[in-house]
């Protein structure tokens, strides 16, 4: 039964419940993963959608290279991983159409690009990402 203190309470806490992904802006990195492992909801609805992600360019693995590291925090070395096992929770692979105009380590950037989920290797350096944005682009 809807009482009046009920309806004061809800309205009361309805500008504190969590809005639209769509409304908040750029996605940060922690928002791609749930707690204690695996993807977030978020992550899992977005699968095969646009979406804009901040953080910082962590320096590139090679020269000429069309993909690069976004990490949560700024990082002076790329945080490269051996195997998806061991893929941290707070890093995104990108990649790009173009080859990468490396930004500096410290510099935030916004990435927008497509959600991809799954264990990849890639082709010419062996990098192995379980989440990416494909088709990016930042700035």
């Amino acid at each position: 039964m809807l009482t009046r203190r009920l309806f004061l309470t809800s309205a009361a806490a309805l500008p504190l419940a969590p809005s639209a992904r769509a409304d908040d802006g750029p996605v940060r990195l922690r928002e791609l993963y749930a707690r204690g492992g695996g993807f977030s909801a978020f992550t899992l609805a977005s699968e095969g959608q646009r979406i804009t992600v901040q953080g910082f360019m962590a320096p590139p693995l090679k020269s000429e290279a069309s993909f690069f590291v976004l990490t949560k925090m700024p990082m002076s070395v790329c945080p490269f991983c051996e195997t998806s096992a061991e893929w941290p929770d707070n890093i995104l692979a990108v990649y790009t159409k173009r080859v990468v105009d490396v930004v500096p380590f410290n510099v935030g950037i916004a990435v927008n690009g497509v959600v991809e989920t799954g264990a990849f290797s890639d082709p010419e350096t062996g990098f192995v990402s379980l989440l990416r944005l494909r088709d990016a682009t930042y700035g």
